[in-house]
């Protein structure tokens, strides 16, 4: 089982327009192969901060999701709205 840990840092003026692109991504990756759960977190001293955790049955299921057309296509139109690029980091037990 693996963990992905997204660290996004939200422009101010588009946090609802960001926040439309984040549940839709999630709509997607529930439907995808190998994933368990996910949660959006902000931070309470910057709510622009947000992180999201989604966990995996296993790497190549992450990969897959990773690599998927659709899921970059939402990054692309996600990372437009980010005060700095989005931090990935991916664990395992």
């Amino acid at each position: 089982m693996v963990k992905v840990l997204l660290e996004r840092k939200i422009k101010g003026e588009h946090v609802s327009e960001i926040i439309r692109l984040l549940r839709h991504l999630r709509v997607l990756a529930m439907q995808q192969v190998g994933y368990i759960s996910g949660e959006t977190l902000h931070d309470v001293d910057d709510p622009n901060y947000y992180l999201v955790i989604s966990t995996w049955e296993t790497l190549e299921h992450w990969r897959d999701w990773f690599n998927n057309p659709e899921r970059k296509k939402l990054q692309e139109q996600i990372d437009g709205y980010l005060g700095s690029p989005t931090r990935m980091r991916v664990f395992t037990y």
